[in-house]
């Protein structure tokens, strides 16, 4: 489980039309495919909703793999999914369903300081944050980090330190764990969650 613990595209405003004024923007989708060994085992998909008002906007992360080891069969089904104001997390929601069990976490801004709660597969944490949370891994997939040093991990309910490095490389770690995040002309490209077993490879599927 710990292997699940989530980039905009370039715009062209010189050639894109003219939104109606107070007109919401669309949502933003990106799709990739989850591999094991060059097998594809499952999906993930990504996307950012802008919400009414302008002041909101929600990020959600699904990702739903099945794959079958030498002894051991893994499926999950895992979605997040993250509501920010004027750029702050207000409330982060995890539901996984695995053949382990179902588990959840939240964090939960409640004025001054967040609850979080996190009850997954081997990991239990409980937590209060009083530091705003402005950046998660559910961002990393519409933007490299910039000058954000660390990600809110949804799934454990504390963080991943970023390092960014050379061609368009993040690093992303955290307990003794690294993720690397690829970026290519803005856009994440591949991610690959490093894990004793086998990596999970997690490559764009750019649109037909």
């Amino acid at each position: 489980m710990k292997m699940l613990a989530g980039v905009a595209a370039l715009l062209c405003l010189s050639t894109a039309p003219a939104r109606a004024q107070g007109s919401v923007p669309a949502a933003e989708t990106r799709r990739y495919a989850i591999e094991v060994a060059g097998v594809r085992v499952g999906t993930m998909t990504a996307t950012r909703t802008p919400q009414a008002g302008g002041t909101d906007v929600v990020y959600s992360l699904v990702s739903d793999v099945q794959v079958n080891f030498l002894v051991y069969r893994l499926k999950v089904y895992y979605h997040v999914v993250n509501r920010f104001r004027n750029g702050q997390l207000m409330l982060s929601t995890v539901d996984a369903h695995t053949n382990q069990g179902d588990f959840a976490s939240r964090a939960e801004w409640k004025g001054k300081h967040y609850d979080i709660v996190a009850r997954q597969y081997k990991h239990e944490y409980k937590a209060t944050e009083t530091q705003p949370i402005t950046f998660a891994v559910t961002n990393l997939f519409f933007g490299g980090p910039g000058a954000n040093a660390k990600a809110y991990a949804e799934y454990f309910g504390d963080y991943f330190t970023l390092h960014p490095g050379k061609n368009g490389v993040c690093l992303a770690r955290r307990d003794g764990r690294e993720d690397e995040y690829r970026y290519a002309n803005g856009q994440l490209v591949t991610i690959i969650k490093k894990n004793p077993l086998k990596n999970f490879v997690i490559r764009w599927l750019p649109e037909s």
